[in-house]
């Protein structure tokens, strides 16, 4: 993947990887040199690692659906590079990879071969060329999903004072 293909995908949602724990949904906000930035209903903003990405799809009907919509004024961090985005993150609690390579921690160190990364007593350093993606906590709430338990709660309160009433 590179720059000048992914960008003609800003906007549109997109499915990065076919199938798997690390196949995501989500719209594509922006690219850059070498990765871009992902909006998903899961797991919030993603920044992806192009260099490690083995496809993208576009539905050609518009079928394929995020699930989420970033609101007005949704801000995100921006770089020029997957490695400016790290030095960006630096001492922040991130989640790193999906699926079974999935770390989280305090990101510490950077370097053009490896980042470190503080978990629990431990420093994990991970090679730059297989993190897929990472993300530093950012989620767009669902708004479906804030209506539907308000919802639920009125129901609960009116099945709560029918019950009193028997």
């Amino acid at each position: 993947m590179n720059k000048e293909m992914m960008s003609n995908f800003v906007g549109k949602t997109i499915k990065v990887d076919r199938h798997g724990p690390n196949s995501r949904v989500g719209k594509l906000l922006e690219v850059f040199d070498d990765g871009f930035i992902l909006l998903t209903e899961k797991d919030g903003i993603l920044y992806y690692n192009m260099q490690h990405i083995k496809s993208i799809t576009e539905s050609t009907q518009d079928k394929i659906d995020a699930g989420v919509e970033a609101p007005e004024g949704f801000e995100y961090k921006k770089a020029n590079t997957f490695n400016d985005l790290l030095k960006s993150l630096q001492y922040q609690w991130v989640h790193m990879n999906r699926g079974p390579e999935s770390i989280e921690g305090v990101l510490s160190e950077i370097t053009p071969e490896y980042v470190a990364i503080i978990v629990k007593d431990e420093i994990v350093r991970f090679s730059m060329f297989h993190i897929r993606n990472i993300s530093y906590g950012l989620k767009v709430e669902n708004t479906n999903e804030g209506e539907k338990g308000s919802e639920e709660k009125g129901k609960e309160e009116k099945n709560k004072n029918n019950d009193k009433k028997k």
